[in-house]
């Protein structure tokens, strides 16, 4: 069967690179990975792995005092080595992100 169609998709350019790499690694060029994927979709008529929310989701009020504590400081490191972004700056970031969604 002749492969005659182009899809063209916008991911996070992070993500992108990290599966490559792991791809890469593995040897399996990316259409083939995508190819797989959508016949997996027509032969099991939906999406072949569960779509599902995580019913251990970690929220403020389930966090031991220790942990809370752990994460702080790890956000406090965070900022001084100035690998954050300000409120500003994320606000932008997640504009930017809005807009292309709705693109």
């Amino acid at each position: 069967m002749r492969k005659d169609s182009t899809i063209s998709v916008r991911v996070q350019s992070d993500i992108k690179e990290e599966a490559e790499t792991i791809l890469k690694s593995l040897g399996i060029p990316v259409s083939v990975v995508i190819n797989s994927l959508y016949r997996q979709i027509v032969y099991r008529r939906g999406i072949p792995f569960p779509l599902t929310v995580p019913s251990d989701i970690t929220t403020l009020d389930t966090l031991s005092e220790e942990h809370l504590n752990e994460k702080l400081s790890d956000s406090y490191a965070q900022s001084l080595r100035g690998d954050s972004f300000s409120v500003d700056e994320f606000f932008d970031v997640l504009e930017k992100g809005l807009e292309e969604w709705k693109e």
